[in-house]
């Protein structure tokens, strides 16, 4: 089998990339790499995918072939799976989800027992192992399943001790949506527990409407649910919970870059863990320019989560994250959290009495202009006359970026491009796109 992992783990369509026996073969190649590397237990959490059960079933198999133990956790957010991978010491987190994807993609995610995501030699490692013959240990060496019943307890427990004791939640109404997916259950409970009046959407799974016209990736029903509440904000996560957007009391929608200038904007240290930030390739300009006037340091990672993590571990830093709302609060998670960077978004509002629009005033976004072009084979992206298109087109830009990239988890090509002038950009990336379209 030639499966190989992308940005965020392995992920495709259920009929006919992300199949049961696929998931039997790499819970057996994990489980051996796992066992090599001294972990003998693994934690499988999923989202609302109706294919969910089904793959877990062949996963925990394949653990069991290979003589791991398992633990069942349900239906749990990705970060929830990776708190608890660290919670409870010595256990290896696999998450079964395709994120943003709809109900036909399904994929796999795994964590290592500090709660981030297993580097390239491990997934290498994983690969090798799934080109050849796997048989199972002895019979009297075989791994074990069972249900773990208080997963989402212990994250909805953690998530509000991220909050400080001395604020309350009880003035705010909040519409929060779940995109009918892994946070179902457990976000409204720790804003409710919190003190709010919260206002639910996207809560409730049938398998089949995870992503469907609500979350993170579609954020029109917030907007237009907190201006009818008037609730004083929105949250949008998506299907595992690992991206957020928040809406402010306007209507407006503020993405990751948004979200982190507010974190960074509170923070009143400029020093050791926090002296520098992380974004990506895609960060706008304008963010990296009025984070710099804040006085703090700017780099940027490729494009992926896991990416940022390790650039923060590298570094040294705390705060960091993607436009699309993988936010890594580093000193509470290890990973991308939804919940907790709304959580720690409306609480450092909170303290510092101020509405998202007086701190964004701050700075100011350069026209960026995003387009997802569908292709057959994203090979095409080293097309001589397209890559000279490309460079032609970044000669033109006096002022902006252009990126261009394969998508990690869809066959997809990413044009990406900035510019001072908003019709530029968008001609530009109209141009490159049509590109690949033709």
């Amino acid at each position: 089998m030639n499966i190989k992992f992308g940005t965020d783990g392995i992920r495709g369509p259920v009929e006919s990339e992300i199949t049961p026996e696929v998931c039997l073969r790499i819970g057996h190649a994990a489980g051996i790499v796992l066992k090599e590397m001294g972990w003998g237990t693994v934690l499988i959490g999923k989202d609302t995918r109706v294919s969910g059960y089904m793959l877990e079933s062949a996963l925990q198999a394949g653990f069991i072939a290979a003589g791991v133990n398992v633990r069942l956790l349900g239906p749990l957010p990705t970060p929830g799976v990776a708190y608890l991978t660290k919670s409870l010491r010595g256990q290896f987190g696999i998450v079964i989800s395709a994120s943003h994807n709809d109900y036909l993609d399904n994929g796999i995610k795994l964590f290592t027992g500090n709660g981030e995501k297993i580097s390239k030699e491990v997934e290498q490692k994983i690969e090798k192992l799934l080109k050849g013959d796997l048989k199972p240990v002895p019979t009297a060496e075989l791994g074990k399943a069972r249900r773990f019943d208080e997963s989402g307890a212990r994250y909805i427990e953690f998530c509000k001790s991220t909050v400080p004791a001395e604020l309350s939640f009880e003035s705010l109404r909040i519409v929060l949506d779940c995109a009918h997916g892994a946070c179902y259950k457990v976000s409204p409970s720790i804003f409710e527990e919190l003190g709010a009046e919260v206002i639910t959407l996207g809560t409730s799974p049938d398998g089949f409407n995870i992503n469907r016209d609500c979350g993170s990736t579609n954020p029109a029903k917030v907007q237009e649910e907190v201006m009818k509440q008037r609730a004083d904000f929105g949250v949008a996560l998506d299907g595992d919970g690992d991206r957020v957007v928040i809406i402010d009391q306007n209507g407006t929608v503020l993405d990751g870059d948004d979200i982190m200038y507010i974190l960074a904007f509170a923070n009143p240290n400029r020093t050791g863990p926090w002296s520098g930030l992380i974004g990506t390739q895609m960060s706008n300009l304008g963010f990296e320019e009025g984070i710099r006037k804040l006085g703090y340091q700017f780099k940027r990672a490729e494009v992926g989560d896991k990416y940022v993590s390790q650039m923060l571990r590298k570094e040294g830093w705390f705060l960091g994250g993607e436009p699309s709302g993988h936010i890594i609060c580093r000193d509470l998670v290890s990973t991308g959290d939804g919940t907790i960077a709304a959580l720690k978004v409306i609480s450092s509002l909170l303290m510092l009495e101020k509405n998202p629009a007086e701190i964004l005033s701050n700075y100011s976004k350069m026209p960026q202009v995003n387009i997802s072009v569908d292709v057959v084979n994203k090979d095409i992206l080293s097309d001589p006359s397209i890559l000279k298109f490309i460079k032609e087109v970044e000669s033109d830009l006096t002022v902006g970026r252009v990126l261009v990239r394969p998508s990690g988890t869809e066959s997809k090509i990413r044009v990406m491009v900035e510019s001072d002038s908003e019709s530029t950009a968008k001609k530009y990336a109209e141009d490159i796109a049509g590109m690949f379209a033709s």
